[in-house]
């Protein structure tokens, strides 16, 4: 059988497109299916979300040549401030201390989104949209992919097929890989402020009993990810604009100034989902289809992007040895090589939730004392600096494998 693609990526969102972007002037044939027309990608209530992109992923996405056409409208965060409420322990993390223009920066996804669409369009990418996957099934030579687009029905195949169709992922589901859930019992609420004092692109993530706050300066503005139990969230999503401004002050205090709310308030519950694993025959999932994380650490894009850089740097790799991009033992060597990451990140990231969201006394003198010391050991603020900048996890540059 002749094969119609050597990649065809399910998932036309920032993995999906990245990924794409990663893999073009290759010679290898892709494509890009997608449930939603870009209209409705565009206008979905999820692009309005913050991404924190760490300093390490700005240079993937420079490796890329997305950051050239998205930096104009991304905010650089200068400093971090990190506090515990109540409490005297505070840590602050300064770009102009760790020789960086930018600890990283504050980007909507919509805006982030955009300019990677246009980008794939100009690199003539085919995109199959919109049409649904119907299944997908391997053999020695290919991966066999039924699609509904409209009324019709159409079947073709790949060496290799890419699940980055996020966190509801139909390439999961139909390769039957489980996944295991963890319930926080806490929801995010997210928003927009202005506040009276300018932001000096100064990020805050505030811890608290009932959950961090963490507010990240975009435009004129701050980015709002306030995380409480469900309970209070039900309550601060029905409170009025001037309920919910009283009480986020309550929480953070008037050092901005007086608060304005300039967006809606949205919320959602928080889960940790994690696949159990991420390759299956000749398919493999990436990014949300694999990880759902906590947004505490504003982990979750930047492990996604990482993903989408192994991948693309083993498909290159073994492309330009004439070998099979969809073989076991490579989707295998994949999945080895992103697992400690995701590992990391995750043990990271559950902690910082267990230890930040306690009431006890025990624990709360120990982030207390923590925060503290953490602000006058040079050594460790050093190590916790990069890892908010993403700095920590060495990552393959696909502009030199290109090259190669």
């Amino acid at each position: 059988m002749q094969q119609d693609y050597d990649v065809l990526i399910v998932g036309g969102g920032l993995a999906g497109n990245c990924l794409a972007l990663a893999l073009q002037n290759s010679n290898l044939k892709i494509a890009i299916v997608e449930a939603n027309t870009r209209a409705q990608l565009h206008d979905s209530p999820a692009g309005d979300r913050a991404l924190a992109l760490a300093q390490g992923s700005v240079r993937m996405l420079q490796d890329l040549g997305i950051w050239e056409h998205a930096k104009a409208v991304a905010t650089p965060i200068a400093k971090i401030h990190v506090s515990d409420q109540g409490h005297f322990g505070k840590t602050r993390l300064s770009a102009k201390q760790e020789g960086v223009a930018a600890l990283g920066y504050v980007i909507t996804a919509r805006d982030l989104e955009a300019a990677v669409a246009d980008l794939v369009e100009q690199a003539g990418v085919e995109q199959i949209c919109p049409a649904r996957v119907m299944g997908i099934a391997s053999d020695a030579e290919f991966a066999h992919v039924s699609l509904k687009q409209g009324a019709e029905s159409l079947n073709t195949s790949a060496k290799l097929v890419v699940g980055a169709d996020g966190g509801q992922s139909t390439v999961r589901k139909l390769l039957d890989i489980e996944q295991s859930m963890t319930e926080y019992q806490q929801t995010a609420i997210v928003t927009t402020i202005k506040t009276e004092l300018a932001h000096d692109n100064t990020a805050f993530e505030r811890f608290t009993s009932s959950g961090p706050l963490a507010l990240l300066p975009i435009g004129q503005d701050y980015a709002v990810v306030w995380t409480r139990s469900t309970e209070d969230a039900e309550q601060l999503i029905m409170d009025s604009d001037a309920e919910f401004i009283t009480s986020l002050h309550e929480c953070f205090g008037y050092k901005l100034g007086q608060f304005t709310l300039t967006a809606p308030r949205r919320s959602f519950p928080l889960k940790l989902i994690r696949a159990q694993s991420m390759q299956s025959g000749r398919a493999v999932i990436i990014g949300n289809a694999v990880h759902q994380l906590h947004p505490v650490a504003g982990q979750g894009f930047n492990l996604g992007l990482r993903d989408v850089i192994q991948l693309a740097d083993i498909i290159l790799q073994e492309a330009q040895a004439g070998r099979d991009i969809g073989a076991t033992q490579i989707l295998t060597e994949y999945a080895q090589l992103r697992q400690k990451d995701h590992d990391t990140v995750i043990n990271f990231t559950n902690s910082v939730v267990k230890l930040f969201s306690n009431e006890w006394l025990s624990l709360a003198a120990a982030r207390n004392t923590g925060l503290a010391l953490l602000d006058v050991m040079p050594g460790a603020k050093k190590q916790l600096a990069r890892y908010a900048m993403g700095l920590n996890t060495r990552m393959p540059s696909i502009a030199k494998r290109r090259r190669a």
